[in-house]
């Protein structure tokens, strides 16, 4: 199973992450398939990038998010559009389209 998760980067007691696509199996620093994105939480603004086509063409082909990469992900916007994408209507609690 293919799995979407953080790869941690960076020094000792300076983590900052990347929001990997990586076989379930894998070690957390291990081989990846893709890299997505990425997070650094130190940051003032807390930065978060990830590429939204990437993140929804894997989670398309049925790759499963950790936790921690969903709320990131959900951060970014790519939840809310995979969900309107897979099941055609806005996710709950958005504004409905006008008529």
């Amino acid at each position: 199973m293919v799995k979407i998760r953080l790869m941690r980067v960076g020094k000792k007691k300076q983590p900052s992450y990347r929001i990997v696509v990586v076989e379930e199996a894998t070690k957390r620093d291990g081989a990846v398939i893709q890299v997505i994105g990425h997070y650094n939480p130190l940051s003032k603004t807390d930065e978060l990038t990830v590429d939204v086509e990437k993140a929804l063409g894997w989670l398309e082909k049925g790759a499963q998010p950790t936790e921690a990469a969903r709320r990131l992900l959900s951060r970014a916007g790519v939840m809310k559009l995979w969900h309107e994408r897979r099941f055609g209507k806005p996710a709950s609690g958005a504004d409905p389209l006008p008529s």
